[in-house]
């Protein structure tokens, strides 16, 4: 019977006797030495008498988000108690055309490559901050997440910011740390197509205002103090980015709220920003595993209630890629879903992936 042309292209005999097939699926018959490319999976494969095994794979595109660890919140003393919130830490995207922190465009995606291993490190949030006897305390910074491989330029987010401790400035980071009382001078900067900055101070010189300013948020700028005098309000920290690159949207990487002693303390941006404190109400962390900022918090040195700052979240890295790549070598126990194609691996902590 003649051959056919479907057969004709799924393979060819070669002179050294070994048979060499292409095709969508695993020839039904096969000896030791034969050899496949995979047309579903874009592999070579050989065949070692009882299986067929990999001799090649194609580097493999993969989508990632990479968001640092939040900074705490500050807490002032005297006549400026009220902290300033943190900023978020820094927020990467590549996936489809999802913005990064900041206002920045989506990145270009990954190339992996079959048998490179890939270290992922996720970044801590800050941890809380209180008051040094009658000091005021400056929040500190998150640490930093990255993705790093030897055939990659590593991605590396950094950490949020922490927020003012008193009549200070917020500190820069991925989103910067909000203000408390200082009347036209930048808050803590982001960093570029990471993060916005925190909040000002006021607009004005008045130093009776109690309060401090919110952190900036991935996705949005922290708000400045409002209301005046000694009844003045925290600002809200600035808002988070939503991503689907698990499959469903989530925000994450919200900026913290900012302190009130007299007044109310700021809200945390979407996306897990923490509460700022005011005289009756106790500031918040960061939601974990979202790298968002903590809430700044207030003291009253004569007497009364003194809040601690909020912790900043800890960060999270995501790494998106067709299933048919995918290894199953991986340690430090990243999630593990699926969503169409795709496979999704979250890790909440470090890590390694070998593609």
């Amino acid at each position: 019977m003649a051959e056919t042309a479907a057969s004709k292209l799924s393979k060819r005999i070669h002179t050294d006797g070994s048979t060499h097939y292409k095709s969508a699926t695993a020839p039904a018959s096969a000896v030791e030495g034969d050899l496949w490319y995979d047309t579903t999976n874009n592999k070579l494969q050989s065949y070692d008498g009882s299986a067929w095994q990999d001799t090649y794979r194609a580097p493999y595109e993969t989508d990632f988000l990479v968001i640092a660890g939040g900074g705490s919140g500050g807490i002032g003393t005297g006549g400026n108690p009220g902290g300033g919130g943190a900023g978020a830490g820094g927020y990467r995207n590549s996936y489809l055309t999802e913005t990064s922190g900041g206002g920045g465009s989506s990145e270009a995606t990954l190339s992996f490559e079959p048998g490179t291993v890939y270290t992922i490190s996720v970044g801590a949030g800050a941890s809380a901050r209180s008051l040094d006897g009658t000091n005021s305390v400056q929040g500190t910074d998150g640490t930093d997440s990255s993705i790093s491989g030897s055939n990659i330029t590593t991605i590396t987010s950094i950490g949020g910011g922490g927020g003012s401790g008193g009549a200070t400035v917020g500190n820069d980071g991925g989103s910067g740390g909000g203000n408390t009382n200082q009347a036209g001078i930048a808050a803590g900067q982001g960093t570029a197509n990471q993060g916005f900055d925190g909040g000002f101070g006021p607009s004005d010189t008045d130093d009776a205002r109690n309060a401090g300013s919110g952190g900036g948020g991935a996705g949005a700028v922290g708000v400045g103090i409002s209301g005046g005098g000694a009844a003045a309000n925290g600002g809200n920290g600035g808002a988070g980015l939503a991503s689907s690159i698990t499959g469903s949207s989530v925000t994450r990487a919200g900026g913290g709220g900012g302190g009130s002693y007299t007044g109310t303390g700021g809200s945390g941006g979407s996306g897990g920003g923490g509460r700022g404190a005011d005289g009756s109400v106790s500031s918040s962390a960061g939601t974990t595993n979202t790298g968002s900022g903590g809430g700044g918090g207030t003291s009253n040195t004569n007497g009364g209630n003194t809040y601690d700052s909020g912790a900043g979240g800890s960060g999270v890295v995501i790494l998106r890629f067709p299933t048919a790549n995918y290894s199953g070598a991986v340690t430090g126990s990243p999630t593990v879903d699926t969503d169409g194609t795709d496979t999704i691996l979250t890790f909440t902590g470090s890590g390694t992936y070998t593609a």
